[in-house]
């Protein structure tokens, strides 16, 4: 858990945090021990309904973890109402939120023969959809140059073929068109607005083999943890990130996580070119 990053006083909304070996947990912790008060929801029936399933304590165990700066709620993000009901809970909890983490996701297996208009609501209602409406509802609170940080995870949709995972990979993708787009529209509002692509990430889903493979096939020879997800989170919620903005930042990517970290020292050492909102995909 990083401490060497100041966010005391900063409040964050992180989406999707139900298991200890999930990114969102990993996300949560690290933030916690920046110093914010982080603002979590969880679906249990979701995750029990996976074959990675979720243990007896959980996420009760996680929120006991991350303390007094840590609460949630059980929430269904395909309701179009959780937006303002998870901002008006937070907003209670702990006061105005100044980072919006977008991890929650719906998956369900299934190419082409299998899709239906129900099945695309599913995927659509969790993974494109909410995170929309809570960035807007994010955004409709924060007062005027006062700035803030919006992050979405996405998948990688775009730099590869996801066979039997049709309605998941079409809606996940819809993330980057959304980052791209809304750092553009804020570009001077201060809020920042940026996308990481973890890769492959074992959260309890793979199988031994296909952890080998995959590990492998990456330019960094392993696979990311959550851990190295929420690392980058952390990095980009700090004051050196101001400037940093309408990035897809593919974490597997060899020396993208370096090149990032160097970036923000030299900001740290120049805070004038904070000022400087630029756009670019990263």
């Amino acid at each position: 858990m990083g401490t060497h990053l100041d966010l005391a006083g900063k409040v964050a909304v992180v989406t999707g945090v139900t298991r200890h070996a999930g990114i969102g947990a990993a996300i949560a912790r690290d933030l916690v021990g920046a110093g914010a008060a982080v603002f979590t929801t969880h679906f249990r029936e979701y995750d029990k309904r996976q074959t990675w399933g979720i243990a007896p304590d959980e996420p009760e165990s996680i929120l006991v973890a991350l303390g007094a700066q840590g609460a949630g709620i059980e929430l269904d993000l395909s309701n179009p109402s959780a937006a303002v009901d998870l901002f008006n809970q937070a907003n209670s909890r702990f006061g105005p939120v100044d980072i919006l983490v977008n991890n929650a996701a719906h998956w369900e297996s299934g190419g082409i023969n299998q899709a239906s208009a129900e099945e695309l609501d599913r995927h659509y209602a969790v993974n494109l959809r909410a995170p929309v409406l809570l960035c807007s509802e994010f955004v409709r609170r924060r007062p005027p140059s006062v700035g803030g940080r919006i992050i979405n995870l996405t998948s990688g949709q775009g730099r590869g073929p996801m066979p039997g995972e049709l309605a998941y990979a079409v809606t996940k993708a819809g993330l980057d068109a959304l980052t791209l787009s809304l750092a553009a529209d804020l570009r001077t509002s201060g809020v920042t607005v940026n996308a990481i692509d973890p890769g492959p990430i074992d959260t309890g889903w793979m199988t031994a083999d296909l952890g080998t493979s995959l590990a492998a096939a990456s330019p960094t020879g392993r696979l990311a943890r959550p851990e190295d997800l929420a690392i980058v989170v952390r990095l980009l919620c700090g004051d050196a990130a101001a400037s940093i903005t309408g990035r897809i930042i593919r974490i597997q990517a060899e020396g993208a996580v370096e090149n990032l970290k160097i970036e923000l020292a030299n900001n740290r050492l120049q805070p004038s070119a904070a000022g400087a909102i630029i756009s670019r995909l990263g």
